[in-house]
């Protein structure tokens, strides 16, 4: 006894204390992985030259004049009665070198930057969304509350990177939109922001928002990142109006454009998982080259968001072996290029169930060993995008730490071997009451946020709930809990004069 004592006490003064911040860990997070690919590396490059081949002879329609200028002076053959750009792969050459492969994205908090390049991870919630879900309203519309809500639960949880728009709110007009949801998120939050590209006017107004609420000069706002915006091709190869302003608006003003067309394999892009490849870059190439014609140098971002329809109804489907085959591609096509890229997650369920779960995590994998930089409506999203669910976003988030702590780094030390814990345990034994058992047991492991890990008996007597059930539980509480972030009041009173005023002047009428 008294050499086990003797060597239990020696482990303990070698032993370190383990952070209990654990969540902490997830915001600022790398790819441990190395990446992997689902084509050959000839493969890769023949799908790159074909993706050239297309912007040369077939070209883009680009509806936006302006555009098209910008296009003209930069050496493209633009025919003004059909709209269509046709561009020299030499074009598309020199824009990827100006293009950065490094974007500092900017906080009101530091601690939660990013820098934004190949090789860093970041996950983003379910956007777009013009319904929300949860067991207590059911489904409905999408209102201001619910947009509220859902930034909260953005801000709550560490492993959510950067804010989106999960629920629209259409209780509010178009043209005033903008105001509530930009003041939502510069007061409810200190992450970095997601605006829509809906017109110039639009963008430039949320613009100037940030510069007031966060007290920035000009040069301080174009020193980073702190706003980025979406835009999404009309595959296929059209650019329609608002996009085209939005990359460069984004571009001017040196926030992050992120170009993303939505390619669905059978529908709207070729049955083929190559085809449909070819497709996604060439749009994506045209995209980054306006924004690199607008203002070299300009922050812009490669996206790929690619699966297939169900040929019997032509409804999305997401994670299914052609949406992981098509994210694999879309990571070797970005790391032939350079850039940081966009991918996302998902789910076409109709209910926060099986289906929902499977699908969500099966784009998720395929996304992690690609190394997507960020990934979008990577928790929360269900019908392919209609709805937001409450329920599904805090399942997802349970996922979403899963992968975060695969990015902790292993342990390096002597003790982390545990032959001290080993010379203790006779065979057949247990290591329960090891001292390094009883020095690390609190936060050694990972503890589920959803997940009931009791067995039957326990679990029939607290009640027999689904996970769906406890993950109610799970954000009625954080919102229930939830905290303001510092300056959330000095913010909103910066902002309120200017958001009078502009209402009081008619708002901004999204562009069409």
């Amino acid at each position: 006894m008294a050499t086990i004592r003797k060597r239990r006490g020696r482990e303990n003064r070698l032993e370190k204390p383990v952070s209990l911040g654990r969540s902490l860990r997830y915001r600022q997070l790398r790819h441990p992985f190395a990446p992997q690919g689902f084509f050959t590396e000839d493969a890769i490059i023949n799908i790159h030259n074909m993706a050239l081949k297309v912007l040369e002879e077939l070209g883009m329609k680009i509806l936006l004049d302006e555009a098209r200028k910008i296009f003209k002076t930069g050496g493209a053959i633009v025919n003004e009665t059909d709209l269509m750009v046709r561009m020299g792969r030499e074009m598309v050459t020199e824009a990827l070198k100006t293009a950065p492969k490094s974007i500092p994205i900017m906080a009101k908090n530091p601690d939660r930057c990013q820098q934004f390049e190949l090789g860093t991870l970041m996950f983003a919630p379910g956007g777009g969304c013009p319904n929300t879900t949860n067991l207590e309203r059911g489904r409905r519309p999408g209102c201001y509350a619910d947009f509220e809500e859902t930034v909260k639960l953005h801000q709550s949880f560490d492993v959510i990177h950067q804010l989106g728009p999960s629920a629209e709110p259409q209780d509010i007009a178009p043209e005033l939109r903008h105001y509530a949801t930009m003041r939502a998120q510069m007061t409810l939050s200190d992450k970095p922001m997601f605006l829509y590209s809906r017109g110039q006017e639009q963008v430039e107004q949320a613009f100037e928002m940030i510069r007031i609420g966060f007290n920035l000069s000009d040069a301080e706002f174009a020193a980073g990142t702190w706003a980025s915006t979406v835009i999404n091709t009309n595959s296929p190869r059209m650019l329609d109006i608002p996009m085209g302003q939005g990359i460069m608006d984004f571009a001017r003003a040196g926030q992050l454009c992120i170009i993303t067309p939505f390619c669905l394999a059978g529908a709207m892009a070729p049955i083929t998982v190559e085809g449909a490849l070819v497709l996604q870059h060439a749009e994506a190439l045209a995209g980054i080259t306006l924004s690199q014609l607008t203002k070299p140098g300009a922050p812009v971002a490669y996206g790929g968001f690619g699966s297939n329809v169900d040929m019997k109804s032509g409804a999305p489907a997401f994670g299914t072996p052609e949406q992981v085959k098509m994210t694999l591609g879309t990571g070797q096509l970005a790391r032939l290029i350079g850039l940081p890229w966009r991918s996302a997650g998902g789910s076409a369920s109709n209910v926060a169930d099986m289906q929902a779960g499977l699908e969500n995590n099966m784009a998720m994998w395929a996304t992690v060993m690609a190394q997507a930089t960020v990934v979008k409506h990577s928790a929360g999203w269900l019908e392919g995008g209609l709805t937001f669910g409450y329920e599904k976003f805090i399942n997802d988030i349970e996922a979403l730490q899963s992968f975060a702590e695969l990015c902790q780094p292993p342990e390096d030390s002597e003790n982390a071997l545990a032959w001290s814990a080993l010379e203790q345990v006779n065979p057949g034994g247990h290591f329960f009451d090891t001292g390094q058992t009883m020095r690390r047991y609190k936060d050694a492991f990972y503890q589920p946020l959803v997940a009931d890990l009791s067995n039957f008996g326990a679990w029939t007597e607290s009640g027999a709930q689904t996970s769906t059930e406890r993950a109610y539980t799970v954000w009625k509480d954080v919102l229930a809990n939830y905290r303001l972030p510092d300056n959330a009041a000095e913010i909103g009173e910066r902002l309120k004069p200017y958001i009078e005023a502009e209402t009081d002047a008619g708002g901004a009428p999204p562009v069409a």
